[in-house]
């Protein structure tokens, strides 16, 4: 039997799994039967705690898409995975906690305890180039995402729309999350299709990041809130030149559903 905890971040929903023993051996098949909504337990991806070699470095992320595929990151997975890491005993003295995660070093503090979970601040790594045009934006947050500047997110046929963009001849092969951003006073709206997943996400981590930058590169001002169809995120960072960014910190909870076995 393996122990398994479920959790979401703003509604983006993951299966966690302490694999330091290393007894969870999934194949492709099982990690997709396990996400799936009507056969399974139900989540957008599945996510493995285990052990790094490094002592200065807490556990090493290993993160599946809900179609049981290796993913590049995933923002509130991060979140999710270090509010397990404290449910399972993991501790910093500092407060900080360091995981190795497929685009490289993360750190995340455990802000306020909430209801089953915690607030997490979480580090994401420094964008390096953006292009930026009038009405999108493409940028690399951690995961690849395509940022659409939209009248109304909820008007939009977000698989159509996100469709055309993921299955054109660019994106097709390596494939590319879509992100529909609306301004809304000094907050912005954001609904995310997700590749590995192929459909619309409660919420998406690495592309609330994106869509605040690419917030940032149409007004010039960073979004106070991003509001996803599962919560309020916060992103704050830093630029100089509008295609660097840096200090990039995603900020939003982490909740804990249940735990169970299969």
């Amino acid at each position: 039997m393996i122990k398994f905890s479920k959790y979401h971040g703003t509604g983006n929903d993951f299966i966690l799994i302490d694999n330091r023993p290393l007894l969870a051996k999934l194949s492709q098949a099982d990690i997709a039967l396990l996400c799936h909504r009507r056969f399974g337990i139900g989540a957008d991806g599945l996510i493995l705690l285990q052990n790094n070699q490094d002592p200065d470095i807490h556990f090493d992320m290993v993160y599946y898409n809900s179609d049981g595929n290796p993913s590049s990151m995933c923002g509130n997975g991060g979140r999710c995975i270090a509010a397990f890491a404290a449910q399972i005993g993991i501790e910093s003295p500092s407060g900080v906690l360091k995981f190795m995660a497929v685009d490289g070093l993360h750190e995340a503090v455990l802000e306020n305890p909430i209801e089953n979970g915690y607030q997490v601040d979480l580090k994401m790594q420094d964008v390096k180039e953006v292009i930026s045009r009038e009405s999108y934006c493409i940028l690399n947050t951690g995961s690849p995402h395509f940022v659409i500047r939209v009248n109304d997110v909820d008007l939009i046929d977000i698989i159509k729309q996100a469709h055309a963009v993921r299955y054109s001849d660019q994106f097709r092969e390596q494939g590319i999350n879509v992100n529909f951003i609306q301004q809304a006073d000094k907050d912005i709206k954001v609904r995310t299709y997700e590749r590995g997943v192929e459909d619309e996400t409660w919420s998406c981590g690495t592309g609330v990041v994106a869509s605040a930058i690419a917030s940032y590169l149409f007004t010039g001002n960073i979004p106070a809130h991003i509001h996803t169809k599962g919560g309020l995120l916060k992103v704050d960072f830093k630029t100089e030149n509008k295609q660097e960014f840096t200090d990039i910190h995603l900020k939003g909870p982490a909740v804990k559903v249940f735990d169970g076995s299969f």
